[in-house]
């Protein structure tokens, strides 16, 4: 195998040269096209930089210009760290010093742009500028050693501030090789871009395309839009596309309201859990020729395992489906202590192998989320990933969630992903978000955020939906209703989560007020222990997010301001104000 990118590419442009190696909405450019622009883009760097393996940032849109750029820049002996132009402007600028580029790829389109980022520091060139035609190449190509850096990416910040990952030559030549091995990436397929390239999920069907002589198509979904999304997968006949599930969720539903028929032979859904209502509408929207891939990895340790399946396959009834371990990777779940645990149990998804990526990128050497020995006494090393799953005895893995979004409830551990596995079984949730929360009290709880199929999803009927499949302490005492959830780069937001709210949530019986002095009473202690307002006499305490604790301080109260005994069996035996008047 070549050593570097540039020269794998140098291999397969000289092998193919008119075929089709990508097209956008405005123009289409053959291998050798693509070819001759990149290296116009090598000779005007190595003019201005001189050799070396430094950073070049990149700031244009989703589309071929950052496509070229990339391949020019790599062909220098250069790496990239590309950027998306509608980022907010002290993001960019942050991103291009720590980087430390001194210069910046850009279009007339955001050449401005770059000039107002890059400061006096940093030159900024046009990538349609012309070159000498003179520099030669074939010793850089050379030159360029499997260590050197290929590119820094950023993770999607979905969770908080985004983290840079380094990539080497090697780790994106093998990744890619082994990609489209999996998944039999071969000459006639056309394989959809829709990521920005500055994100690691880009760089699957970016180099696992170009590198193997298949035709590539960005699609910029944020400005073009899942309708026209839709209509551009049949047009251009693609056959291969990676999508978030909640990008695919809205074109599921495109796809099932029109006459639309694809070319697709593959689906792979990344970035987020698959649930049964993907599955659901992958089956009613695509035929057998379709298979379904889906993808559990990270930018940090890139695809760690992966599932294709067609429409017999059996959706797990607990969890997320997550498949089998990717070709070069090693999965290993341990507990708390670091053991491994054995099929069937619960515990922290740990992988190694030759293809985990084993650094971030500032501050130097500082090594992914944690490494830990390898149980089996191996020289390896475990990368835990801070995601818990459990193996089934086929080697299966059943993603649950994250691990820091555990939260222990009245003693007992919630995993949030599980909670939303339950959820996302009600036929009128469309889309669910399960996040631990802290009260006034200091009191720790899961929240509940809904997207529903319908305007009549009242809370207490799903509560009654959850304790059929959860125990009580799992069930959420908060539910909030959305129109949509927040994303960022087609992954949950949960920074942009709103803060539960302390209203009466929306139930299936009116809200009568109080009739009486005692109901009045009643109500007030209610409201203090549950911090919510206002409640009614028929609100029964459980759907209104009572639990036994809070059942014990509303009995203690009612004794106090009453001067009887009560049993806090009283209160699950009439649980609401009416009743226990």
């Amino acid at each position: 195998m070549e050593t570097s990118i540039a020269a794998r590419f140098e291999t397969i442009a000289q092998r193919y040269p008119e075929r089709l190696a990508v097209k956008d909405q405005e123009r289409s450019l053959t291998y050798d096209q693509v070819k001759q622009a990149a290296n116009r883009i090598a000779r005007a760097l190595l003019r201005r930089r001189g050799e070396g393996n430094e950073a070049i940032g990149i700031l244009c849109e989703h589309g071929i210009d950052g496509i070229i750029a990339i391949l020019g820049i790599l062909k220098a002996g250069k790496f990239y760290i590309a950027i998306d132009p509608s980022s907010p402007v002290d993001q960019i600028q942050a991103a291009l010093i720590d980087a430390g580029a001194r210069l910046i790829l850009s279009n007339k389109q955001n050449f401005r742009l770059a000039q107002d980022v890059g400061g006096s520091g940093c030159e900024v060139l046009d990538i349609q500028a012309s070159d000498d035609g003179l520099t030669p190449l074939s010793g850089i190509l050379r030159s360029i050693s499997s260590d050197h850096l290929a590119t820094v990416l950023y993770t999607s910040g979905s969770t908080g501030k985004p983290k840079r990952i380094s990539r080497t030559q090697r780790d994106v030549l093998q990744f890619a090789s082994l990609g489209a091995l999996e998944r039999g990436i071969h000459l006639e397929d056309r394989l959809s871009l829709l990521h920005h390239c500055g994100l690691g999920a880009a760089s699957t069907h970016l180099f696992q395309s170009l590198l193997t002589g298949a035709s590539l198509f960005p699609f910029d979904v944020k400005f073009q839009g899942i309708e026209n999304l839709a209509r551009y997968l049949v047009a251009e006949n693609i056959t291969v596309c990676s999508l978030a599930p909640s990008l695919f969720r809205q074109l599921g539903e495109l796809l099932s309201q029109g006459d639309l028929r694809t070319s697709l032979r593959l689906i792979t859904l990344v970035g987020a859990p698959v649930t049964r209502l993907d599955f659901e509408f992958y089956k009613k929207c695509f035929g057998p020729d379709t298979l379904l891939e889906i993808l559990f990895g990270s930018t940090e340790a890139g695809g760690i395992s992966s599932a294709r399946i067609d429409r017999k396959f059996s959706f797990p009834e607990y969890g997320f489906p997550a498949g089998y371990a990717c070709r070069g990777k090693k999965i290993v779940l341990v507990d708390e202590s670091g053991r491994a645990v054995g099929p069937g149990v619960v515990g922290e998804i740990a992988v190694t192998g030759p293809t985990v990526y084993r650094g971030y990128w500032r501050p130097p050497g500082r090594s992914l989320e944690k490494c830990v020995g390898d149980p089996a006494q191996t020289n390896d090393r475990l990368c835990l990933t801070g995601d818990l799953g459990m193996m089934r005895s086929d080697g299966f893995l059943i993603y649950l969630g994250r691990k820091d979004d555990q939260v222990k409830i009245r003693g007992c551990r919630v995993e949030p992903g599980a909670v939303e596995a339950a959820l996302f079984l009600h036929p009128l949730v469309k889309e669910a978000a399960v996040v631990a929360c802290e009260g006034n009290d200091g009191e720790k709880f899961v929240a509940a955020y809904i997207v529903p199929r319908s305007d009549a999803l009242p809370v207490d009927e799903l509560r009654g939906f959850l304790s059929q499949k959860l125990p009580d302490y799992m069930i959420p005492p908060v539910f909030v209703f959305l129109g949509s959830l927040p994303l960022r780069n087609g992954k949950l937001d949960r920074t942009a989560l709103p803060l539960p709210g302390s209203g009466r949530p929306a139930l299936s019986q009116a809200y009568v007020p109080a009739q009486s002095a005692v109901e009045q009473k009643l109500i007030g202690i209610w409201q203090e222990v549950l911090a919510m307002r206002p409640i009614g006499i028929h609100d029964n305490f459980f759907d209104l997010g009572g639990h036994s604790l809070a059942a014990s301080r509303v009995i203690t109260r009612v004794i106090e301001a009453f001067q009887l005994e009560l049993p806090v069996k009283a209160l699950f035996d009439s649980p609401t104000v009416a009743e226990m008047a």
